[in-house]
């Protein structure tokens, strides 16, 4: 599975595009994370992928099939996806949350089989989050609230999870942990993880794929260019 961007262009219609001339594959196998300045369009560009908001031009094309020719059931199944703000859920344990991943393939009040149950079980166990699968989702840190929305993308069982921010709100220690979960997930499940970051030093450790948004569109960079580039703010 990969991601094909061709002189995409993302904004608001009516409005002078936000970034155009896109021009980048995301392939599967990797973790990618999405970096540049505040403001630059990063959650546009986020919000485009997942089809909330419609491109302006260009093609985004999933595997070789036009993102425009999709239903949404069939977008569903293609794309998990974990947000930045912190989920409003209450009276929830972690596994009917996580459960909920199932959503595209029972209905919302669909009742879950045994494929299903066994499907939750497995995220469950990937993520490393069995001990909190009786806990009520308003009780965890935010910390574990993530693990659980990446447990619930997972059991979405879609080729392509896209994470916006998933370390906001985390202390050190738990950043880094969740970017190797989720550079772990990507090796394991041959998933496209594709994320959006402004822990530039962690995703020069971690991550297997840097592409930055900036002015002149989205390009792959090297570890190196970037690492350069912040020296030579610091002095």
């Amino acid at each position: 599975m990969k991601i094909r961007l061709e002189k995409l262009s993302v904004g608001y219609k009516g409005f002078a595009p936000v970034v155009s001339d896109i021009n980048v594959e995301i392939r599967s196998g990797e973790l990618t994370c999405l970096i540049g300045s505040n403001g630059i369009g990063k959650s546009t560009l986020l919000k485009t992928l997942t089809g909330f908001l419609p491109k302006l031009s260009g093609q985004l094309l999933l595997d070789g099939r036009d993102m425009d020719m999709l239903t949404q059931r069939e977008r569903a199944k293609l794309i998990g996806i974990v947000l930045t703000q912190r989920i409003d859920v209450q009276n929830l344990s972690v596994t009917d949350t996580i459960g909920m991943g199932r959503t595209p393939y029972t209905g919302f009040w669909g009742k879950l089989n045994n494929e299903d149950i066994a499907i939750v079980d497995k995220a469950i166990e990937m993520v490393g989050i069995s001990h909190l699968r009786t806990r009520m989702i308003q009780t965890l840190s935010d910390g574990e609230r993530q693990k659980v929305m990446i447990a619930k993308a997972l059991a979405q069982e879609t080729p392509i999870i896209l994470l916006d921010e998933p370390t906001s709100f985390l202390d050190f220690p738990s950043k880094v942990e969740m970017l190797q979960l989720l550079h772990r997930l990507a090796k394991e499940t041959d998933k496209v993880i594709f994320l959006s970051t402004h822990d530039l030093e962690l995703a020069l450790r971690i991550a297997d794929c840097l592409v930055e948004l900036n002015k002149d569109g989205l390009h792959r960079v090297e570890a190196d260019k970037v690492k350069t580039e912040i020296e030579q703010l610091l002095q």
